[in-house]
């Protein structure tokens, strides 16, 4: 079987999931060719290289006219999609070439950016990345034939290149870190709020990411004296020796955010750390209370779950192994790479059709973004202007993660989005 990849970019957990799947395809001998058309050059060469040193194809900014030819001789196209506008440009290019289509989506679609139900329903097969996904009420408009062709596989890459968890001793001050994005878009705008609750003697919060999206965080710490409780270490390529680290998992994310399968927790899991987990639907899926994490709504909540396991170490072992055993178990590369194959040995028995996106995203790169801001689209008027009453979510000022700055890049001839984009930044 020939499977050729679509991404916009083999960044981040794209690029870890894609490249350990052409390993596991290599090491099973499983019949899978897998080919991966990227269509930005890779910022870094680890996935690429990857990628190639296990048998697959890679194919970097492929002119239409070539990605046509690699269409009609795969048998199976899947389209990793996350609303990025190269990956748009591409798809409402004109009527594309008949394939056996699977979407598999890199974003929850419950928020910005959000999963239209007729793009769901047109793929030969549409994955989502976590079950929460589900949960969007605009699915439940799907027809049966649409839901029957609906499934969800986490997009994990597996933890083969992860020691075992070290052997913590619970004693002293816990060590307390995150791991991940640092903007608000992704990390809950109010932090600090749930930073100030905690009472404990000596606590202090390690941030581990970016420091330039980092740099607005820690200057509202000190502006609330707060600095001395937060420490930004900035991005690790290897993060082993931070996990290794840490005792516990600070993962509070803003409750609009756009993930799923969530890698930065999930590795921390795997590496035996403690996870306290703000109550949103993707860590729903990944944490259960009391069973291999801590789940909190709020900061009183957050500052009583640390006090809790600060008195319990024994409970914090408990914690710990579980998190670790239930990551590695159910999250490894093999039953990522089996759900998926289950879908493409069934695709086989099928035929290849025509696909347009354009009835479903619009004619014009403006129309491609404005057509997944959900109930945030009223915002960007056909005149070009924008309204900004009320309190915008933070995602809608992303410089990247398909917002209309992302857009305006891409597509500097398109006069909406250089006003709405012109419009943000004023008001931003």
């Amino acid at each position: 079987m020939r499977l050729l990849h679509i991404t916009a970019h083999l960044g981040g957990g794209v690029g870890k999931v894609l490249s350990r799947l052409a390993e596991e395809s290599s090491r099973r001998s499983d019949g899978i060719r897998h080919v991966v058309a990227c269509l930005e050059a890779p910022e870094k060469s680890a996935f690429a290289d990857h990628l190639s040193e296990h048998g697959a194809e890679l194919l970097i900014c492929p002119g239409n006219q070539e990605l046509a030819q690699q269409i009609s001789r795969a048998d199976i196209v899947q389209l990793e999609w996350w609303h990025h506008p190269v990956m748009a440009g591409w798809m409402c290019s004109g009527q594309l070439p008949p394939m056996r289509l699977v979407v598999w989506s890199h974003v929850s679609g419950l928020y910005l950016p959000e999963l239209r139900p007729d793009f769901v329903a047109i793929p030969h097969r549409f994955l989502f990345t976590s079950p929460c996904s589900l949960l969007h009420p605009s699915l439940s408009a799907l027809d049966d034939r649409a839901r029957s062709r609906a499934d969800f596989v986490f997009s994990s890459g597996g933890f083969d290149g992860l020691p075992a968890p070290p052997e913590r001793k619970y004693e002293g001050a816990l060590r307390v870190g995150y791991l991940g994005t640092l903007n608000f878009a992704k990390l809950h705008p109010r932090l600090l709020d749930f930073v100030d609750a905690v009472g404990l003697p000596d606590f202090r919060m390690v941030l581990v990411g970016d420091p330039t999206t980092g740099a607005e965080l820690m200057d509202q710490a000190t502006r609330r004296g707060l600095d001395g409780r937060v420490e930004l270490r900035g991005y690790r390529e290897d993060v082993v020796p931070e996990l290794a680290g840490f005792d516990v998992l600070a993962y509070i994310l803003n409750p609009l955010h756009y993930g799923t399968t969530e890698n930065a927790l999930l590795e921390a899991m795997a590496m035996g750390v403690v996870p306290v987990v703000l109550d949103n639907p993707a860590e729903r899926h990944l944490v259960e209370n009391g069973e291999n994490g801590l789940v909190v709504s709020n900061p009183k909540e957050f500052a009583d779950a640390l006090a809790w396991l600060h008195a319990h170490p024994e409970e914090c072992r408990r914690l710990s192994a579980a998190a670790s055993r239930k990551v590695r178990g159910m999250f490894s590369i093999g039953i990522t790479s089996e759900r998926l194959a289950r879908h493409y040995w069934d695709l086989m028995t099928e035929s290849k059709r025509l696909y347009d996106f354009r009835p479903i995203f619009g004619d014009t790169p403006a129309d491609w973004f404005r057509s997944c801001q959900g109930q945030e689209a009223w915002r960007f008027r056909d005149d070009g202007g924008v309204d900004l009453q009320g309190e915008p979510p933070h995602v809608l000022f992303e410089r990247t993660k398909g917002s209309v700055f992302h857009y305006h890049r891409t597509f500097r001839a398109d006069p909406r989005l250089a006003s709405w984009a012109k419009g943000m930044a004023a008001w931003n």
